[in-house]
């Protein structure tokens, strides 16, 4: 059983509509509702959501256009956001019980950038337990006896069942990309630091991104340019204001070089995948780089990090709760309090060896290519393998998932491009010239 889809229009198409008085904000939010309620009942991408108050947003949108005031570059386009993200209008529960009925007082940084943009925020999205691994009830569109990946899965089903145009998510391991890749949509895990996490749940300062999902290209630029920016609560955000829209619409001046890196858990992916990647490095004429033997050691320094910034950030709450966590968290938490200083400070500058190493790497070629997941959405609860994530979450590289190939029932295979640190925008001309030259 199938429920992809795409709303009406998309966000930019949409978000022009409305600019020039040919739609209302009001009718676009009520198309997405209506899809939500049409197809919300089998695939559970939200866990948090009240229609009359999404109109009551778009109403005021409109009468804001009506009387001549500046609208924003979102003005009337329905986001949906992950159930991590604070927000003063919706609970922000994080799929844990110890978190139920949590109702924030402000909007986090994220939300409000959205809000300012002429965003609706239409709902929250469903996220695994504390956007760690255990699941949450949403489906994947494409298939309902498959996982649509995590911990963003209520957002990247979302997008691909066509209930909104635009989500965002967290990333600290794969949660962006691999969601992205199983539920066939785009995806970017921006340069760590793009986007603030002011007022989302911290799981590892060092690992958390915020990223966005969006069924074009055209449509990630348009969220990422409101959402990137310097933001005083985030000591990892810097001052900038990328052009992702104007670099998308640019053509390279020549063609990108990419080079085809398989990374050292290239056994993790199945054999459709791996045949399927081999013959697109072919059919590209792409060079085949394998990383050096010392940097097997990266998938255990993400794990290390992860597992004590987690047990320090909120290893006590989960403590607390007792059997009200499930195992999956209750046992990282027991691995990070068992992590020694020595050993969390060399994951830590392991990781800045393996940025200056594919930084190197990253002179040589325009962009990385590589597996965005194993495989196709593996059948069950069970969020998927993140490890063609973990490297370049770990290295605060930014990422994009595009959904380019197809696999087993037609299910989506997502190619992942990887580029050099704060060149986020040109890693989206790079993604726009391979989506046309593969047609």
């Amino acid at each position: 059983m199938t429920h992809s889809g795409k709303t009406p229009l998309t966000a930019t198409q949409a978000a022009a509509e409305i600019a020039r008085g040919a739609l209302s904000a009001e009718d676009y939010t009520r198309a997405c509702l209506d899809r939500i309620s049409e197809l919300e009942p089998t695939v559970h991408a939200f866990i948090h959501l009240d229609p009359d108050h999404a109109l009551a947003q778009a109403r005021a949108l409109d009468e804001r256009r009506s009387k001549g005031q500046p609208i924003g570059p979102l003005h009337g386009i329905p986001v949906g956001i992950k159930d991590i993200f604070d927000t003063a209008d919706y609970k922000t529960e994080c799929g844990s019980p110890l978190h139920k009925g949590r109702q924030p007082a402000r909007d986090c940084a994220a939300v409000a950038r959205l809000r300012a943009a002429g965003a609706v925020i239409i709902g929250k999205t469903v996220t695994t337990e504390c956007a760690y691994f255990h699941p949450g009830a949403t489906r994947n569109p494409h298939d309902l006896e498959r996982t649509p990946g995590g911990s963003s899965s209520g957002s990247a089903a979302a997008v691909a069942a066509g209930m909104v145009p635009l989500a965002i998510g967290s990333q600290t391991n794969g949660s962006v990309i691999r969601p992205a890749a199983f539920c066939g949509v785009y995806g970017v895990k921006p340069t760590h630091g793009t986007i603030s996490r002011h007022g989302a749940l911290i799981l590892s300062k060092a690992l958390d991104h915020v990223g966005v999902f969006a069924n074009t290209l055209a449509d990630t630029a348009l969220i990422l340019e409101a959402l990137a920016g310097y933001d005083e609560n985030d000591e990892d955000t810097r001052p900038q204001a990328p052009e992702f829209r104007k670099a998308l619409a640019e053509k390279p001046p020549t063609p990108p070089k990419l080079a085809f890196v398989r990374t050292p858990v290239w056994d993790k992916a199945d054999s459709e995948a791996r045949t399927a990647f081999e013959n697109l490095a072919k059919r590209l004429g792409l060079a085949t780089v394998d990383l050096p033997d010392d940097y097997k050691a990266a998938w255990d320094d993400q794990r290390v990090i992860m597992a004590t910034d987690m047990t320090h950030n909120f290893g006590a709450l989960v403590e607390r709760g007792g059997d009200a966590s499930s195992k999956q968290l209750r046992d990282l938490v027991a691995e990070g309090r068992q992590t020694t200083a020595l050993r969390y400070l060399a994951a830590r500058d392991n990781a800045r060896r393996y940025v200056a190493g594919i930084g190197g790497l990253l002179k040589q070629y325009d962009a990385i290519l590589t597996p965005s997941a194993p495989g196709v959405a593996p059948k069950g609860n069970a969020t998927g393998n993140p490890a063609f994530n973990t490297l370049w979450t770990l290295t605060g590289l930014p990422a994009v998932s595009l959904p380019l190939l197809k696999g087993e029932g037609g299910m989506p295979i997502g190619v992942q491009l990887v580029g050099a640190a704060g060149d986020d925008a040109r890693l989206l001309r790079t993604a726009n010239w391979l989506v046309n030259k593969l047609g």
